[in-house]
Order: C-alpha cells, then sequence, then structure tokens
C-alpha cells in the first residue's frame, strides 16, 4: 500500500473516529437530559396528583363535614339515640343528602357498622359498611383525613375518594361516609404537559382487568401493553418504571412510571345485596396487600408516560448530521491527504527516483531543493552524498587506473625477464667467443643464433597475447542458438577428450569424461556465435586443466526468467574464496604457465553481451561457471564478478 493510501486511510479513519465520538458524546448526553425530563415530567404529574388529591380530599372531607352537621343527619342520630327501631324511613335520606352537597357517595351508618341509607346504592340498607369497626364502646377510631376506597355499585365496584365524619348525639355515633369518583373525571382535572400521557389503573380485581385502564375518556387502548408494569408494581407496592412500544416505529415508544396508590386496610369484610350476586372483597384479601405496613393496601396504579418521539427524531437527526458531517469529513480528508501527500511524496518520489538513477550509475544526479524543513534536509543531504560519490569514484577510478598500471608493469617485467636472461647469456657467450676461441666462434655462432630466434619467438608470443586481449571486437549479433554452439565446441575438444592422458612415471591412464544437459525447445538469443564459442572454448580448456588425473566434465543449459542460463563445472580440486575473488583480474592465474587473460576475455564477452557470470567452487571438489544472457540485446553491464584464470 502507498504511502498516500496510507495517509488518505488515517485522515479518513480519524475524522470518522471523531465524529463517532462526538456524536455519541451528543446522543448519550441528549438521553440523559430527555430521561432526567421523563422523570421531572413524571415527579410533576404526581405531584399535581397529590396536590388535586389532598385538594379534593379536603373538600370532600369539608362536604361530609357539613352533611353530619347538617340538621337531617342530627335529627337521625337523636333518633337512633332515643331507640327508633324502624329504620327503614332513612333509606333515602342519603341520596337527598349527597344530591345537595354534590357527592358521588354517601352512606349512614349506625353504631354497629350497619349501613342505614345509601345514596349510590339503596340495596345496600342492612348491611355492614367495612370502612367503620363493628363497636359500640369505646367509640372506635376512624381516618381522620380522605383515604381511597373500592366501593361496590349495582354495575360493578369503582375506586373513590372518601371520608368520615361522626355525628355525636348521646351515646350512639351516627357515621356519614361520603366520597367522588376517582375515575377519568378525576385525570381531566389535572394539567398535564404536552407529550405526556398519565392512566389510571384501579386496582378493583385479583386479576389483571384491562376495562380498569383508564385515561382521559374512559377504558384505555392497548391496555394488555401495560399489564407487565402494573403487576410488578403489584407485586412489590414499589415505583416502577417501563417502555411501551405501541407500534413499531420506534418513535411511537412512550417510558412509563408507575406510581402507587394505597388505601386503609379494613379488618371486616361486607356482602353485598344477595340480587346482585357479587362479593364485595376487602383490599385485605385483594392481590396486592400492603408489603410495605399492615395498614395500607394497593388500590390503584397512577401511570405517566412520556413519549420518546422527540428524543428519536433528535437522534434520527443526530444521526444524519453525523453521516453528513461524517461524509463531508472525508471528502476534507481526502483533499487533505492529497495535499499534505503531495507537499510529502513528491520530494520522496523526486528522491526514490534520483536513487535509481544513482545506482544505475548516473551519479551527476541532483534533486531541487524546495523548502527549507525535513525534507528540504533530506534533498540537500542526498546531493552532497552524490557529490561525494563522484568525488570518491573519480579517486577510486584514478586508483584502480593506478594499480592496472603496476599490474600492467608487473606482468610485463614478468613475461620478459625471462626470455632477455637467455638472449643476454647468449650473447655475452658470443662475444667471449670471438675473443678467446675464433676457430670455435662459428660453431658457437650458429648456436647462439639458435637460442637468439626462439627467445625472440617467445616474445613475439607474448607480445601477441597482449595484444590480442587489447582488441577484443564488438559483438556481431544474430538470432543464435546455444545449444548449437556447446556442441561445436565440444566437437572441438572431442579427441582431447578421448585420449589417453599419461600421468607420472608409471604411464597409468586417465579419461575426462563428458556429461551435457542440454534443456530442449531453448530460445534462440541475439548474441555473436563466433565470440560464445571463443568464451565456452576456454571455460572448457580451463576444465579440462584443472583435472590432470582425470574426472568428469558437465555442460548445462537451460531458462531462468527471460535470461538463457549456461554452466561448465568440473570436479577438479577446486579454488579458494579468494581465489574466486581474483579470477576475472587481467594476468592474474592459478596456472604455473598462462598468461591471465583467459577468463579475462570470457568476462569481457559476457559482459559485451549484456550478461553477467559467476563461479561457485569448493577445494577438492571442483569448480562450476555460470553464465546468464539476454535474450534480447540490452546496454553492457560493465565489468561483472569473476573467477577462475587461464
Amino acid at each position: 500500500m502507498s504511502f498516500r493510501k496510507k495517509l488518505l486511510l488515517l485522515f479518513a479513519a480519524t475524522v470518522l473516529l471523531c465524529v463517532a465520538v462526538i456524536s455519541a458524546s451528543v446522543y448519550s448526553t441528549i438521553r440523559r437530559s430527555f430521561e432526567q425530563a421523563d422523570q421531572d415530567r413524571a415527579n410533576a404529574v404526581a405531584a399535581q396528583f397529590q396536590s388535586e388529591f389532598q385538594r379534593r380530599g379536603s373538600e370532600v372531607a369539608r362536604k361530609v363535614e357539613s352533611v353530619a352537621r347538617g340538621e337531617t343527619v342530627q335529627h337521625i342520630a337523636l333518633d337512633m339515640n332515643r331507640g327508633v327501631t324502624d329504620a327503614g324511613e332513612y333509606v333515602s335520606e342519603a341520596r337527598s343528602l349527597a344530591s345537595q352537597q354534590q357527592l358521588d357517595f354517601l352512606e349512614l351508618v349506625d353504631n354497629r357498622g350497619t349501613i342505614l341509607s345509601s345514596a349510590q346504592w339503596q340495596a345496600k340498607f342492612g348491611y355492614p359498611e367495612p370502612a367503620i369497626p363493628q363497636a359500640t364502646t369505646p367509640l372506635a377510631p376512624v381516618p381522620a383525613g380522605a383515604f381511597l376506597k373500592r366501593e361496590e355499585l349495582p354495575d360493578g365496584a369503582t375506586l373513590g375518594l372518601f371520608a368520615v365524619r361522626v355525628a355525636n348525639v348521646g351515646e350512639q355515633p351516627l357515621y356519614v361516609i361520603g366520597g367522588e369518583r376517582l375515575d377519568q373525571g378525576f385525570l381531566s382535572t389535572l394539567d398535564i404537559p404536552a407529550g405526556t400521557h398519565v392512566l389510571l389503573y384501579q386496582n378493583l380485581d385479583t386479576k389483571w382487568n384491562p376495562k380498569s385502564l383508564l385515561d382521559l375518556n374512559g377504558p384505555a387502548a392497548g391496555a394488555d401493553k401495560i399489564a407487565p408494569l402494573v403487576a410488578r408494581v403489584r407485586d412489590t407496592l414499589q415505583e416502577s418504571q417501563g417502555v411501551i412500544h405501541w407500534t413499531t416505529d420506534s418513535a411511537d415508544t412512550e417510558v412509563f412510571h408507575a406510581i402507587p396508590l394505597t388505601g386503609p386496610v379494613f379488618a371486616a369484610t361486607s356482602q353485598g345485596p344477595a340480587s346482585q350476586g357479587s362479593t364485595n372483597q376487602i383490599a385485605a384479601n385483594q392481590n396486592g396487600a400492603s408489603q410495605s405496613g399492615a395498614n395500607q393496601q394497593l388500590m390503584g396504579v397512577l401511570l405517566v408516560g412520556s413519549s420518546r418521539r422527540p428524543l428519536i427524531e433528535l437522534q434520527r437527526q443526530i444521526v444524519s448530521t453525523a453521516m453528513l458531517v461524517g461524509g463531508a469529513g472525508i471528502l476534507v480528508a481526502v483533499l487533505a491527504s492529497l495535499w499534505f501527500a503531495a507537499r510529502v511524496t513528491r520530494p520522496v518520489v523526486s528522491l526514490a527516483e534520483a536513487a535509481r538513477r544513482v545506482a544505475a550509475g548516473d551519479l551527476g544526479t541532483k534533486v531541487d531543493v524546495e523548502s527549507s524543513d525535513e525534507l528540504g534536509e533530506l534533498a540537500a543531504s542526498f546531493n552532497r552524498m552524490t557529490e561525494d560519490l563522484v568525488q570518491q569514484k573519480d579517486r577510486t577510478l584514478q586508483a584502480e587506473r593506478v594499480a592496472a598500471w603496476r599490474e600492467l608493469a608487473r606482468r610485463l617485467a614478468h613475461e620478459l625477464k625471462n626470455p632477455l636472461f637467455p638472449l643476454q647469456v647468449t650473447v655475452e657467450n658470443l662475444m667471449r667467443a670471438k675473443q678467446k676461441s675464433p676457430a670455435m666462434f662459428e660453431e658457437v655462432f650458429h648456436e647462439g643464433t639458435a637460442t637468439l630466434l626462439a627467445e625472440i619467438n617467445n616474445l613475439k608470443t607474448i607480445i601477441g597475447h597482449f595484444s590480442e586481449f587489447s582488441k577484443m571486437p564488438q559483438p556481431q549479433r544474430r538470432p543464435t542458438q546455444v545449444n548449437d554452439v556447446v556442441r561445436s565446441v565440444l566437437r572441438v575438444f572431442d579427441a582431447q577428450l578421448q585420449q589417453a592422458q599419461l600421468r607420472g612415471n608409471d604411464k597409468a591412464k586417465t579419461q575426462i569424461s563428458v556429461r551435457t544437459e542440454l534443456a530442449e525447445a531453448l530460445p534462440e538469443i541475439s548474441a555473436d556465435p563466433d565470440l560464445l564459442h571463443r568464451a565456452l572454448q576456454n571455460l572448457v580448456l580451463n576444465a579440462i586443466d584443472a583435472m590432470p588425473q582425470g574426472g568428469e566434465l558437465a555442460i548445462r543449459t537451460g531458462t531462468t526468467g527471460d535470461r538463457v542460463e549456461l554452466s561448465v563445472s568440473d570436479t577438479g580440486s577446486g579454488l579458494t574464496q579468494e581465489e574466486c575473488g581474483r579470477l576475472f583480474t587481467p594476468y592474474y592465474t592459478t596456472k604455473q604457465h598462462g598468461t591471465g587473460l583467459g577468463l579475462a576475455i570470457v568476462q569481457s564477452v559476457v559482459s559485451d553481451h549484456g550478461g553477467k557470470i559467476s563461479v561457485e567452487s569448493t577445494k577438492e571438489k571442483g569448480t562450476t561457471f555460470r553464465i546468464e544472457l539476454p535474450r534480447e540485446p540490452q546496454r553492457s553491464a560493465g565489468v561483472l564478478a569473476g573467477h577462475d584464470g587461464a
């Protein structure tokens, strides 16, 4: 992956991470804020409900107190103390009194807890009232304030807000119990905030009854979804909270706070009129009996719901905004990364290209210094490095030239010294013979001239070798099959390889075997077959000379990528690493007789063809020369690594 792509990914990942973190933080903050607002609204509605409950309770207590102090109730209480036994004449009094005080419920109960008159259900005459203790002396206490109480009606039970007052006329008190309904009418008096949904569940049955769940318009729709939350409150008698999904749309979700409404537990039970066949089950026997105290029971559940639509819509807006900002951020990141990458990578690419040119041999390459920062300093350092390389190359070339001339002088002195000494001795012998024995001069002269001619021929041979190396021709390229070159070279050495060679005084016979592994369908290359023949001939001759005791000569051909490979191996005595490193040095040889130019000529031929030559050798195991030649002409590779001298 390029640096530019990495930079783009880094910028994009940074933008996305920042957007995600900020969005998540805002999302979390808004969620907490909405949850707190929901809780505050629920508390406000609950406080308002409690305030209204107390106000309405005080109003009910005032009305019941007014009834208890009224002339009608005082008269009935006086009659009861006088021993009047026919209480049937009071059956209709409660309805009249309730109408006067605008009470939904009103009952007159004697000191034994028996109903004398009931405004809401006249058939309850003569039945006990559970809210009044069944005692005569001393006076049993009654609730001082308003309280919630289940009330049986002809069409079913309901929940009401009641108050009890006593008309004390004589020794036998008369109890007045009055109240108002606690239903959707009561909810309509509340100031409900926008987005808030208030429900009231009247806990009138031992099991869940969807008809007991009321809203402002009566029985609430979708009551079964509220059932688990109400059941949790009935089981624990503690405030609870739940999320209600009205539809599949998450925006229609509401968070409900369920607040328990309790009332006193009455010890007795009463049986309603037999004609109705209903049982007035007291809350002490109902599910939801008080778990916080023996004198309280669950009478209802106030449910305050807050719509999540504003939160969901805001969350959706946050997500949309985050996606928009993320997309814009990625676009900015792309542009910024392109600019930054161009700012950074352009000098780096220039440096890389300059480094490639330097590696190819162009040491005069320079890089433009466009800034004064670290990149500019890097470019300046690169330019200084190339200048140092040029200077170092010049010094190296000069040193190599000096060393080459010294080596040439040494080799020439060595090669010329051997024939010059016999020449000097022969001339001196001729001079002495001329002076001391003129009669023998003729014999010495013929012998000396023969020696002089032989040594002069040696000098000509030496000069010819040096002249030949200096006049290596350029390749005359044409399509060439390497396998054909190998076969032509082997034909030249066929007789030499087959004849017996003598070794030592015992004249034991040794022989060199030849093994060829020539690749089939070897592609042709563009080369000079005569020069390749000469180079391969030198390698084969070196291999034969390396095996005076006999051995195996192996020649292989093959392909490596777009190159043709040729190898020549022998099983001779091998070479050391130091010898391998100097093999292609002109005039260096490991033989007793040789000019040291054979392998230098091989290297020159291979180099002129744009190929390379290498050597692998193990002492006492043999040596392998490996040549790689390109299939198409290319620029000369220059001086290559070499090996064994001839």
